[in-house]
């Protein structure tokens, strides 16, 4: 292996490895630290929902974002189960699959938010009824097919950080977490 160089005068010289004549051992974090990280940045986002978006701009949550706070605390539960149980690599990639299967999820219902934001005004769908409503009255499939559509409440632009509205900020989220659960698919070992 060629060490350089300069890392070869160094060695010749003082008879020892330095940093600079030293291979490069660049390591990633266990499974179980990226498991926790995973689930700590899950938690500040909903913490960030729960006590800033609601509790001091009063913004109530839409169909949409209901459903992706529910795919979000499913994506927190599995890393915080990765992280508990420890398992080996057949394990987290076990863990990392199901896993990208709620950010795909999450990711979707995101994205589909986001689309209806940029729909122009006249092509909006109507505000319908409450999820509420349509959970006590209609059967699930239907509650998350009307959901899912979409309703004049999930097309308004209610807040915005940098330029990104809320759905916009949940799909950088996703892509993160993402990038998060990839890394723990492909990993080669511990």
């Amino acid at each position: 292996m060629s060490q350089g160089i300069i890392g070869q005068a160094v060695r010749y010289t003082t008879g020892r490895d330095t940093p600079l004549n030293r291979p490069s051992t660049t390591r990633l974090p266990g499974s179980r630290t990226v498991n926790g990280i995973g689930l700590m940045v899950i938690v500040a986002a909903m913490l960030f929902a729960l006590f800033y978006l609601e509790g001091v701009l009063y913004l109530e949550p839409c169909p949409l974002c209901i459903i992706d706070r529910v795919v979000l605390t499913g994506i927190g539960l599995v890393f915080l189960l990765a992280a508990m149980h420890n398992p080996g690599r057949t394990g987290q990639r076990g863990y990392a699959g199901l896993n990208l299967v709620l950010v795909g999820l999450g990711g979707a219902v995101a994205g589909r938010h986001v689309w209806l934001q940029h729909l122009p005004a006249d092509k909006v769908p109507e505000c319908g009824a409450s999820l509420e409503y349509m959970l006590e009255t209609l059967p699930l499939n239907q509650t998350l097919r009307k959901v899912l559509q979409g309703s004049g409440e999930c097309a308004e632009v209610q807040w915005t950080l940098l330029g990104f509205s809320i759905p916009e900020q949940t799909l950088l989220l996703f892509a993160g977490l993402g990038g998060l659960v990839l890394l723990q698919l492909l990993r080669r070992s511990d």
